[in-house]
């Protein structure tokens, strides 16, 4: 049986200022923290002898290949990026990096920022721009109505408010 795998298809490459530094800050604590950490186990647990049955020296390897293919990806993803640092000169619109707040047809509002692939994170209600809702919302207006399609269904959603700091 084939292990095959179709190419994933890549995100938008822009990246906040933050997000960058964040990416920079996990590639630095990976290759500078981890990996020699790792490194020193796997080198101590390979002294003992019968590596077939030693843990540290198995699961220690395991952990660099993982290290390792984190960093190429890393490495590679942050040559690709554009960091967009500036906020659009048109602030009444909506574009990467903004800050929007939502209301729902029930009322209820919500605060989403549009963010780059690379470090959307709902928690913290950041958006991937390439989601059906930052791609809805992206050059909208204050005031603008759109409409999400949800496994639930449509739902509308008003623009109540824009902003672009940090």
């Amino acid at each position: 049986m084939s292990r095959y795998r179709p190419p994933r298809q890549k995100g938008s490459a822009y990246i906040t200022a933050e997000g960058e530094r964040t990416l920079r800050e996990e590639l630095r604590q990976l290759w500078k923290v981890e990996r020699p950490q790792v490194t020193a186990t796997v080198h101590e647990a390979a002294k003992n002898g019968d590596r077939s049955e030693n843990g540290d020296y198995i699961y220690g390897k395991r952990r660099l290949r993982e290290i390792d293919s984190r960093v190429r990806f890393l490495t590679k993803r942050l040559e690709e990026l554009t960091v967009v640092d500036r906020p659009p000169s048109d602030r009444e619109k909506v574009f990467f990096g903004a800050w929007v707040t939502l209301e729902d047809e029930d009322g209820e509002t919500v605060e989403y920022r549009i963010v780059g692939p690379d470090e959307f994170d709902l928690k913290q209600r950041k958006l991937s721009m390439d989601s059906p809702m930052a791609r809805a919302m992206l050059g909208k207006r204050l005031d603008d109505e759109f409409v999400v399609r949800t496994p639930e269904g449509e739902r509308d959603y008003f623009i109540v408010a824009i902003r672009y700091e940090g």
